[in-house]
């Protein structure tokens, strides 16, 4: 069985990672992205939206368009895109624009 105090989540340092100004636009499609492939999947598992949670009934106040959510849930989704965008750098990885190279 698994112990909840057990658990002690460890994601890779990106605390060294500076990234430039530029890369704020790729933060933004990637949040978009990431919705637009979670409202995806949702809806194929059968969700919809309603005006709050219910698992039961499988519906969800985020099963809208990204410009329609609240800040709140587009803040989530730009986190976890500037978290990814850290991490592939930490790891070595060089983010080139293929129309700037």
């Amino acid at each position: 069985m698994h112990n909840e105090d057990e658990y002690n989540p460890a994601p890779i340092d990106t605390s060294h990672v500076v990234l430039p100004d530029a890369v704020n636009e790729l933060t933004e499609l990637l949040a978009r992205n990431a919705h637009e492939v979670w409202a995806q999947t949702r809806l194929a598992e059968g969700w919809r939206w309603g005006p709050e949670r219910n698992d039961d009934r499988k519906e969800h106040p985020c099963l809208v368009p990204y410009e329609e959510l609240p800040e709140v849930e587009k803040d989530f989704d730009r986190v976890i895109a500037m978290q990814t965008i850290k991490t592939i750098v930490a790891l070595g990885f060089r983010l080139v624009r293929a129309d700037v190279e």
